[in-house]
């Protein structure tokens, strides 16, 4: 009897294939040859059944029916995909052995084994377990099967991911959305994301802003200069500073103090998952799903870097011989320069910077293969560099400076210094042909940070020589005080949001304690994306160019949450912890079965505690999302009340297969019929699929209005209409997603304004507020046609 591989996708079974049965014939479902038959599922083909499939009662949400705990989960088909598992099933007939070949995850694992499950399939499994689909590494992966036995821990881990998700979510959503009459969708996951943005909101609309001086001075000695900034107490009069800066000017000092000390600079870290997203959010304002779709398109498609889905930073022994090989290749292709200035020698099994077996788990780090890409797609090719780059970085040395500290003295005055003289680029030459980008400062400071600004240094760097005397006298030849003023937390972007999932919400700096969190994370590297994009799809946060602000819903959602006396529901480090145990239990260090008893004695609890709540008002669930400046909220508009994306059942109804995005904007709520949990969904492309989190049936919509001007998404036919909270186009139900949201950089757009807007490409002058939550004066204009991205265009005073 042959042997049946089965792949996640089309795209990888054929790339197996390829590798291991050149001569196979294509049958469409599947490829067979002499001793393999490659077919493939086409992400997940099974999920958790609804919770109707236990009884008929529950196709209404009735409160008194809760909770809901099925004492066996039943499994159901995906109705859209239901032929390609009648396919697996006659293959497997004429099978003697089944070969998992889903991604190498925990995610690639659940899908293989609900097949297996729903099918009942009892053949011996073996396991394909590789980081890149070049076909030297399908093939060498083939030599080297595993055991599938040696899975099950993860088998488990995944099972109690995906069961967990469904009860809270159900449950959940069910208790809060028919207790308070809003569609409030709740998740494991989701939830306590939320919590972060909410926490951030109130901090920022809390910061009462305050002015404070800084004294700065240029001092000269023969030709060199260099800039002090005054060390005191906290200057908060103006008078004050500014006759401090008059009181040296002109005068001689001392030097007080000189120290000079060489210092290194090392490659920043391989990337793993989460990283490459915070990277591609800051440099081109990609969303943390787009670069997880580039990711894989450049794994899967191109072949051209490892598997994306990692959350490791480091590599094993075995694939330094492959970064190796990789930079060789690299040195045929436009890299060429970088890649003669580079030396092998670095990156060795003793770089602990680069090899670290220990902090590698399921995959390396993402590194480009040997196999080049040619003609990738602009945004595809922009990943790709980062990647690329950031691996060429490890094969340079350190960048090497010399750190002048200096305190000098004038008139009984001290200013402190800090100049950072270049010696060596060292790795930084890699990055020398791109624009030097400032310094951004640490995202969401605290009161200490914000407290050290006021002792800060006067830092430059220079890569011309620096020498200074200490012996002799040095001039005072300018001095100014400069006005500041104290700034509020940054609201999240997608970046610094991933950056908090990863480390359970809590603000660590420190990369080596960052580490150690990743295993209690908010979600994992390859589900953190879908649960931000869940939570733009039901309508609690909304993108003001790249920050994340959250809307009136979303604010009421974690209030009531927190009200209702489940305040676990809604922590960061709690749920990481759930996280944790989950990786333990994929390790086989903790029990599936009471992590499982718990998660539903905790579903019940959520239950017993809503029971308790009083509605809650409909106002408090309109309006718009605030501007993420302090004390600058406003109340305008109803929220929209958008149906996750992916939430039609099988009858097909147009209302539930639109993007949630475009009927957010044209105002139009979700039917009852398009209601389905997000365990039915692909946990990987499907917002909720971490979560489970379901949706409920809402009220009818208000009529349409008129058109204000022709959709510009390329090939659109549509018109853009306005929505509740914002503008959306009428061709929603045939897959236009183009959008603009009335709330857009503390401007609320109006019909004229977006006529004009789509009439013209940018809006009139108007009052805005920028990403640091400043108001100034500019224009908005529209960045991308084809989705009604926006972007601020400041006017210079």
């Amino acid at each position: 009897m042959k042997t049946l591989v089965i792949a996640e996708k089309p795209d990888m079974g054929r790339n197996i294939a390829a590798a291991i049965e050149p001569k196979a014939k294509n049958q469409r479902t599947h490829i067979e040859g002499e001793k393999y038959i490659i077919t493939w599922a086409i992400g997940h083909l099974i999920g958790l059944a609804e919770p109707d499939a236990y009884d008929e009662k529950y196709k209404k949400w009735n409160f008194n029916d809760l909770p809901i705990i099925p004492e066996r989960f039943k499994l159901v088909p995906n109705p859209k995909t239901k032929d390609q598992l009648k396919v697996i099933a006659e293959l497997a007939k004429r099978s003697g052995l089944l070969i998992n070949a889903c991604d190498a995850g925990r995610e690639g694992q659940h899908i293989f084994s609900l097949i297996q499950r729903h099918l009942k399939l009892s053949h011996p499994v073996k396991r394909l377990w590789i980081s890149d689909l070049t076909p030297e590494t399908i093939r060498k992966g083939f030599v080297e099967l595993r055991e599938g036995v040696e899975f099950e821990p993860l088998t488990r881990a995944a099972r109690a991911r995906s069961e967990a998700d469904w009860l809270i979510g159900m449950n959940g959503s069910r208790a809060f959305t028919t207790k308070h009459r809003e569609l409030l969708s709740v998740g494991r996951v989701q939830t306590p994301v939320l919590a972060l943005l909410y926490d951030r909101q109130k901090e920022i609309e809390a910061f009462t802003s305050s002015k404070y001086y800084e004294v700065e001075a240029w001092f000269t000695q023969g030709e060199t200069k260099y800039r002090g900034l005054w060390q005191g107490d906290k200057l908060t009069d103006g008078e004050k500073a500014a006759a401090l800066a008059a009181k040296v000017k002109g005068k001689t000092g001392r030097i007080e103090s000189y120290d000079v000390k060489d210092t290194k600079e090392y490659p920043f870290k391989l990337y793993d998952l989460t990283l490459l997203q915070r990277e591609a959010n800051a440099k081109f304002g990609f969303s943390a799903k787009k670069t997880l779709d580039l990711a894989q398109a450049l794994y899967e498609k191109h072949k051209a870097i490892s598997y994306p889905r990692t959350n490791s930073n480091y590599v094993t022994e075995q694939n330094i011989p492959e970064m190796h090989r990789a930079l060789d290749q690299l040195g045929k292709t436009s890299y060429a320069p970088l890649v003669q200035q580079a030396d092998k020698k670095l990156v060795h099994k003793n770089n602990k910077a680069v090899c670290n077996p220990a902090r590698v788990e399921d995959h390396h780090a993402i590194l480009p293969t040997h196999k080049m890409p040619s003609g990738l797609p602009p945004d595809e090719q922009k990943l790709y560099d980062l990647i690329v780059r950031r691996f060429l970085s490890h094969f340079y040395p350190a960048a090497m400076y010399k750190l002048h500290t200096i305190v000098t003295v004038s008139e009984g005055e001290r200013f402190k210094s800090t100049v950072k003289q270049l010696l060596s680029l060292g790795w930084k030459v890699i990055y020398a042909d791109q624009k030097k980008e400032k310094e951004k400062p640490s995202q969401g400071k605290g009161k200490a940070d914000r407290e050290q600004e006021e002792d800060a240094v006067a830092e430059e760097e220079t890569d011309a020589p620096f020498t200074l005397d200490a012996a002799q006298a040095v001039l005072c030849q300018n001095s100014a005080a400069k006005e500041k003023e104290t700034q509020p937390p940054k609201a999240y972007t997608e970046g610094t949001l991933l950056k908090a999932m990863e480390s359970a919400g809590k603000q660590i700096e420190d990369e080596e304690l960052r580490d150690a969190m990743k295993d209690s994370g908010l979600g994992t590297p390859a589900t953190r994306a879908s649960v931000i994009e869940r939570l733009k799809q039901v309508g609690y946060v909304v993108m003001q160019g790249k920050r994340i602000a959250i809307t009136p819903k979303g604010r009421t959602a974690v209030e009531l949450i927190r009200g209702a006396g489940v305040e676990l529901l809604t922590s960061p480090e709690m749920t990481g912890q759930w996280e944790r145990r989950l990786n333990e239990i994929a390790r086989g260090a903790a029990s599936d079965e009471t992590f499982m008893k718990n998660v539903e004695r905790f579903a019940a609890l959520i239950v017993e505690k809503v029971r308790g709540q009083k509605p809650a008002a409909k106002q408090a669930f309109e309006g718009d999302a605030p501007s993420n400046a302090p004390r600058q909220r406003r109340k305008s508009g109803a929220a929209a009340k958008a149906a996750p994306e992916g939430t039609s059942r099988a009858s097909g109804s147009a209302r539930g297969k639109r993007s949630a995005r475009a009927a957010a904007a044209a105002g139009e709520p979700p039917a009852a019929e398009a209601v389905r949990p997000a365990s039915t969904r692909r946990a990987r492309s499907a917002p909720g699929g971490e979560d489970g989190a379901a949706p409920a049936p809402q009220p009818a919509a208000a009529a349409p209005v008129a058109a204000l001007g022709a959709c510009p998404r390329a090939g659109c036919r549509g018109s853009i209409i306005r929505g509740k909270r914002g503008y959306g186009c009428s061709a929603y139900k045939t897959g236009c997603t183009f959008v603009i949201w009335k709330d857009s950089f503390g401007a609320s757009l109006t019909d004229a304004a977006i006529a004009y807007l789509l009439k013209h490409g940018r809006t009139a002058l108007m009052r805005l507020v920028d990403e640091q939550g400043r108001p100034v004066e500019g224009r908005l204009v529209l960045q991308d046609p084809n989705t009604g991205q926006l972007r601020l265009e400041p006017v210079s005073s």
